[in-house]
């Protein structure tokens, strides 16, 4: 099987290995063999021909009955062109060199295709399911229905995308989100098929079916921004479908007016206009723009950042304001307990029992956080009665036999058994100052203290605006929160402009004013809430983890791991890539621009004209792929957020 595929992978460069094989025994041949043996080495030109010229030929035809001209027929009417005027070793080594540049360039992007291909390779075959009465039994992994109960052992790859329902383990998602440590996994966490499980088991109820993963989908969507043509590859299309059709009378008045004018000899202006025709063909030119643009978007992919086309890849290079979302971007998404004041009389783990034990009546987040935090710290929460919602206001229940509030100020103001502190007040009053969500407790008549809920920066925030304006962007958060809050998360994280209180119509209009401002708007959002503005902006960037599959449909580029330092790599690939093409694109027509006197003043002849041609065609593709192994210099550790 390893032959196979190994033979399957360089199948691209057997017609040329048989090209330069005839080649080099009929050079050999001709001016070392026997002088019986005159047709010999003609015939193994003619082998040479065949093996490296077919191709070309057979795609030249299809062009030429289109209405076009590529650069395919160029090199075929130039190889006949030598022929014509006996120089055989040299057309059979013109089209030896254009097959394997062909081939080579196959080779090349190829091992940029796989870079992202084999992400579908991590997905194991079968899985183990659960049934009802315990016992387990091993399926195709085409046969998991949604809802399906799925085993993962210590160490084994997680078969389906789904949600833990049981067990606690890391799990490294590395080939999925780019991540470099394992992520920690516990109930109500997503994990993804092609994962690999870490010491700890896990049951894992599934909610795709396996042709729907996040990797399959993935990999479709990477083969797709495949087929999509960047601006620089049509730009260069149109330009080659001009330039082809000039060079091609030009080497028709290359071969017929010198000798016209007594210049040269019809043989002499024949062989040089075939040099000419050699080095004008812009071979160079048609690979150096795909080479780079694949493999910037394979190493984005491996470093978890989704890039749907090479045109949203080009446009990121030209990025220079970002535009980024408050809740679940720059934000967790999630509020967390940040703040706890309690009464002189009461320590912290009193105040939050009373509290998790009345909000875990509630399923509002800001009670989730709460409860949360009283689990963390190991708290034993009572179980409450009698427990309602005061609307507006918060939540009230009876714990260990009193009547218990959690909630803003004005649901203890003359409210049954319920009555105002000042004290209390104060504390709520400082806490949002400080823009958070202030939660007051009571017990009875007795006042606990003062909890302080708010959706906080994410690890990274601080760090990636950071990396962000060291790149020379401009970065504005634009939120429908209020100023303060907003205000407050932008300091902490480095933002200077701040757009709040902003309804989804305002966040279009501000995007499009920065897209009539500047060259290029990334809007950065997660990809639900935020898809209109998303699509307003040169490039609509989305967290894939919070909303997966509304951001892999509506975004031009997803953060697989809701990591925000993946945003400045991204970027720099972006500007990294659009450099790698301009370098190849002045390469290749410099080239270009010096073959074409060199060979019609005779300075360089045919063998040198291949032999420059080919070589920078080959340059150029290995130039460009130097991208799959660019280093990242703002990858960090992956932190789990809770």
């Amino acid at each position: 099987m390893k032959a196979r595929t190994t033979l399957d992978a360089y199948s691209e460069l057997l017609w040329p290995a048989i090209a330069g094989a005839a080649l080099v025994t009929g050079y050999l041949t001709q001016h070392f063999g026997a002088e019986g043996a005159v047709f010999l080495p003609y015939a193994l030109y003619a082998v040479a021909y065949i093996a490296g010229g077919w191709e070309a030929t057979r795609d030249g035809v299809r062009q030429l009955a289109r209405g076009q001209l590529d650069i395919d027929f160029l090199m075929v009417v130039a190889a006949i062109g030598a022929a014509l005027v006996g120089e055989f070793a040299e057309g059979a080594l013109l089209l030896f060199l254009f097959s394997l540049g062909h081939g080579l360039e196959h080779v090349a992007l190829d091992r940029a295709r796989s870079a992202v291909s084999a992400l579908g390779k991590f997905a194991p075959k079968r899985a183990r399911i659960r049934n009802a009465d315990g016992s387990e039994r091993e399926v195709p992994v085409e046969e998991i229905a949604i809802g399906s109960l799925v085993s993962v052992r210590p160490g084994e790859r997680i078969a389906a995308d789904g949600t833990v329902i049981e067990g606690r383990s890391g799990v490294d998602q590395s080939p999925l989100t780019g991540e470099s440590m394992p992520v920690d996994k516990e109930p109500d966490d997503e994990v993804f098929a092609g994962s690999l499980n870490g010491d700890g088991a896990l049951l894992v109820r599934t909610n795709r079916p396996a042709t729907d993963t996040l990797v399959a989908r993935m990999v479709r969507l990477v083969a797709e921004a495949q087929a999509t043509k960047s601006l620089a590859e049509r730009t260069a299309e149109r330009f080659t479908r001009v330039y082809v059709p000039c060079v091609l009378v030009t080497t028709i008045v290359a071969i017929v007016l010198p000798p016209m004018l007594g210049w040269l000899s019809w043989n002499d202006a024949f062989l040089r206009a075939m040099s000419m025709l050699i080095g004008a063909s812009p071979c160079a030119l048609a690979i150096s723009t795909p080479a780079a643009v694949l493999a910037g978007l394979a190493r984005a992919a491996r470093g978890g950042v989704l890039i749907k086309g090479g045109v949203h890849l080009e446009a990121l290079g030209l990025v220079r304001t970002v535009a980024v979302d408050k809740t679940g971007t720059i934000t967790r998404g999630k509020p967390e307990l940040a703040r706890i004041r309690c009464m002189p009389d009461v320590d912290e783990r009193e105040l939050l029992r009373i509290a998790a034990s009345v909000e875990s009546a509630s399923s509002h987040p800001i009670a989730r956080a709460i409860i949360d935090a009283a689990r963390t710290r190991g708290v034993v929460v009572p179980t409450p009665t009698d427990a309602r919602t005061v609307q507006g206001k918060g939540v009230e229940a009876i714990v260990e036999g009193t009547r218990a509030g959690v909630g803003r100020s004005s649901l203890f103001a003359n409210h049954g058994e319920f009555t105002a502190n000042p004290v209390l007040s104060q504390m709520a009053q400082e806490i949002e100052s400080e823009a958070m969500t202030a939660m007051s407790v009571v017990h009875g008549t007795r006042a606990l203290g003062a909890l302080g809920v708010s959706d906080r920066p994410r690890n990274e925030a601080k760090r990636a605006v950071a990396a962000l304006n060291a790149l020379g962007c401009d970065v504005v958060m634009l939120t429908g929160d209020n100023r303060a809050t907003a205000q407050h998360i932008a300091v902490d994280v480095g933002i200077t402009r701040v757009e709040a209180g902003l309804m989804p119509e305002a966040k279009i209009a501000l995007v499009r004013s920065f897209v009539a401002q500047s060259r290029a708007v990334a809007m950065v959002g997660d990809g639900v809430n935020d898809a209109p503005a998303l699509a307003a902006a040169t490039v609509g960037i989305a967290m894939g983890r919070g909303g997966t599959d509304v951001a892999l449909e509506a975004a031009d580029v997803v953060l697989m791991s809701d990591d925000l330092m993946r945003l400045p790599f991204a970027i720099d690939l972006g500007r990294a890539t659009r450099a790698m093409v301009r370098q190849n694109v002045i390469f290749s027509m410099a080239v270009v621009a010096a073959l074409i006197p060199l060979t019609l003043t005779g300075i360089v002849e045919l063998p040198l004209a291949v032999v420059c041609h080919e070589g920078s065609t080959v340059l150029v593709a290995l130039h460009g792929l130097r991208l799959l192994s660019r280093r990242n210099p703002y990858s960090t550790p992956s932190i789990k957020q809770q």
